[in-house]
C-alpha cells in the first residue's frame, strides 16, 4: 500500500510508540569493558590518547571492575603490561604475569564476573610484533639497494616495504606460545580466552591445548576477522606494544577484503571458536551484516581506541553531543549483527541506558 494509506511517521509519534516498535535493543548486558593492566599498587595512569581510560594496578583495577560490575556490565577483557618484555614473550604465559595476577584477584572479588583474557604476544615481546620474529635469509644482487620514490611520503612507505621484507613472523613457532599463554591464562581463572594474534591455525592450536589441560569447557572469543587499521594507534598507547620495525600487514588482514575475513571467519569456526568477532566494529559494519547471514555462532565487534578516541576528540571540541554519538554507534554496531560489543564507552552507555533504555 502507497501513501497517504501507508504513513511510516504513525509509529514514530512519541517515545512509547518508538520504543515498542524498536527493532534493536541495546543492552549493559552484550557490553565487554577493555582494561588495561600494569605493574604497581594504588596505579591509575591515564592514557593520554583515550580520555577516561587508564593503565591500572590489580587494586585499582579490581575497583574499576567491581562499579562496571554493579552497572550490569557482565564481563571484562584484560589487556596487560608487564614489567619486563622479551623474544618469549615470557611475561603472556608464565603463572605470574600481569593479567594471571588480575585475573585470579577479580575471580576471587568479583566471582560472578566473566574474565576475558586477551591471547596476543605484541604487548609482552621486546619487539612489539604479535609473534615470534625470523630474519629473512635470501640473496640480493651485488651492489647497494636504492629506493626511487616522487614524494618524501612514498619513500617513507618504500622504506617501510624494504624493512618488512627484512623479516617474518614464524607462525607455527608463535602457535606454541599462545597455546601456552591460553592454558596459563585458564589455570588463574579467566573464564574466555580471545585470541587476537592473526596466526593461521591459532584456535586448532588452542583448542587442542586447553582440552589437554583440561579445560575443555573453557570457550575461546576468536579476533576471527581482525583488520590492519589505522585505528589501533591509541591501543599501542595504552599497551605499549608498537611495533619496533616493520608493520603488521603481513598478518593481520587487508582492510578491502571481505570475502576473504568470511573465510577466516569460517576456518575459526571451524577449528573451534565459540564467538567470532570483528575488529574494528565501524568500519566493519558490512562485514558484520554479511556474517550474521552466513554464521550461526554469537558474533562480537570490537569498538576500537581510535573509534573511541575521534569521537572523544570531536566531543571535547563540541562538535558533537558525546553521549548521543556514543550510542548512535553502539546501537549500529548491534543492529548490524554483534551479539558482544567491546567498548570503552561500556561503563558510561550502561549509565545511560539506565536513564534511558534504548
Amino acid at each position: 500500500m502507497r501513501f497517504p494509506t501507508t504513513r511510516l511517521r504513525r509509529l514514530r509519534q512519541s517515545a512509547a510508540l518508538r520504543n515498542l516498535v524498536r527493532e534493536t535493543r541495546l543492552t549493559p548486558e552484550s557490553l565487554v569493558y577493555p582494561l588495561f593492566v600494569c605493574p604497581g599498587k594504588g596505579v591509575r595512569r591515564p592514557v593520554s590518547s583515550m580520555p577516561g581510560v587508564a593503565n591500572l594496578s590489580v587494586d585499582e583495577l579490581v575497583k574499576e571492575a567491581r562499579e562496571a560490575h554493579g552497572l550490569g556490565i557482565p564481563a571484562v577483557i584484560l589487556f596487560g603490561l608487564p614489567e619486563k618484555k622479551d623474544e618469549a614473550a615470557t611475561g603472556a604465559w608464565e603463572d605470574n604475569g600481569i593479567v594471571q595476577q588480575a585475573a585470579r584477584a577479580l575471580k576471587r572479588e568479583l566471582p560472578e564476573l566473566l574474565v576475558i583474557g586477551d591471547v596476543c604476544l605484541c604487548e609482552y615481546m621486546s619487539h612489539g610484533h604479535c609473534g615470534v620474529v625470523r630474519s629473512r635469509t635470501r640473496q640480493r644482487p651485488p651492489g647497494p639497494r636504492v629506493v626511487v620514490a616522487k614524494s618524501a611520503q612514498a619513500a617513507t612507505a618504500a622504506a617501510a616495504e624494504a624493512m618488512a621484507q627484512e623479516f617474518e613472523i614464524a607462525n607455527d613457532e608463535t602457535l606454541e606460545i599462545l597455546a601456552k599463554t591460553a592454558v596459563s591464562l585458564v589455570h588463574a581463572g579467566v573464564d574466555m580466552v580471545a585470541p587476537s594474534d592473526m596466526m593461521d591455525g591459532r584456535v586448532a592450536a588452542i583448542r587442542q591445548a586447553l582440552d589437554a589441560a583440561g579445560s575443555s569447557n573453557a570457550p575461546i572469543l576468536s579476533y576471527a576477522a581482525k583488520f590492519a587499521s589505522a585505528f589501533y594507534g591509541p591501543f599501542r598507547e595504552a599497551a605499549d606494544s608498537a611495533p619496533q620495525f616493520g608493520d603488521r600487514r603481513s598478518y593481520q588482514m587487508d582492510s578491502a577484503n571481505g570475502r576473504e575475513a568470511l573465510r577466516e571467519m569460517e576456518l575459526d569456526a571451524r577449528e573451534g571458536a565459540d564467538i567470532l568477532m570483528v575488529k574494528p566494529a565501524i568500519t566493519s559494519l558490512d562485514l558484520l551484516a554479511r556474517a550474521r547471514q552466513h554464521f550461526e555462532l554469537p558474533l562480537a565487534a570490537y569498538q576500537v581506541s581510535g573509534e573511541y578516541a575521534m569521537l572523544e576528540a570531536a566531543a571535547q571540541r563540541g562538535w558533537l553531543d558525546r553521549r548521543a554519538a556514543a550510542l548512535e554507534t553502539l546501537t549500529a554496531i548491534a543492529r548490524a549483527g554483534a551479539d558482544v560489543i567491546m567498548t570503552y564507552f561500556a561503563a558510561d552507555a550502561a549509565r545511560w541506558l539506565a536513564e534511558d533504555p534504548r
